[in-house]
């Protein structure tokens, strides 16, 4: 039955209830469903990664990072002064950005500090940018853990504060973590 025949039928008053209904139930099922709080930033004008890392202070039991490109000396402090709290921080890269001595500094830096960190050993990229914290907080978007993501690119970084979607990322870090024929540690 098509729009204009129900509302012959049931006439439009009684037709609109019923979409007024209709809607309101999907409202409220959407709300329900949907209660996220997302908050986006840019770069450069946002400097999302320094808002990122301010994320890493209020950790009180993990920071999962899986991120491609992390040379960001802010972001390497963020993450061993976590550590230094007591801090679970575990970090997933990528194999082939270890050849950028810059990336290599911040990893040796993060590894002599305590933090495990592996490394992909499959044939694609570990380009995830992502971290997880505390079951409650997921961050994703374009942005590499660098001065360039952070200040001069044209980067977004997405910040999703809902349990049930943390939730999720962190069971894809965890899976990835526990893959021992994709990833293997950095250093023993």
């Amino acid at each position: 039955m098509t729009m204009p025949s129900l509302s012959k039928q049931f006439g439009w008053s009684q037709f609109g209830a019923a979409c007024l209904l209709i809607a309101s139930s999907i409202v409220c099922v959407s709300s329900s469903i949907f209660a996220a709080t997302v908050e986006i930033y840019y770069a450069p004008e946002d400097e999302p990664l320094t808002r990122l890392v301010k994320f890493y202070d209020h950790a009180t039991r993990y920071i999962y990072v899986a991120v491609y490109g992390l040379t960001s000396p802010l972001a390497v402090k963020g993450l061993v002064a976590a550590k230094k709290r007591g801090i679970d921080v575990r970090i997933i890269t990528d194999r082939e950005r270890l050849n950028d001595q810059k990336q290599q500094a911040a990893v040796e830096t993060l590894h002599l500090a305590g933090i495990p960190i592996l490394v992909n050993q499959h044939d694609g990229l570990m380009h995830f940018k992502q971290v997880v914290i505390d079951d409650e907080l997921n961050a994703s978007g374009s942005m590499n853990y660098t001065g360039s993501g952070n200040r001069y690119n044209d980067e977004r970084l997405d910040v999703i504060r809902d349990h049930a979607i943390s939730l999720k990322a962190r069971d894809k870090f965890l899976a990835m973590w526990k893959d021992g024929q994709r990833y293997r540690p950095w250093k023993e």
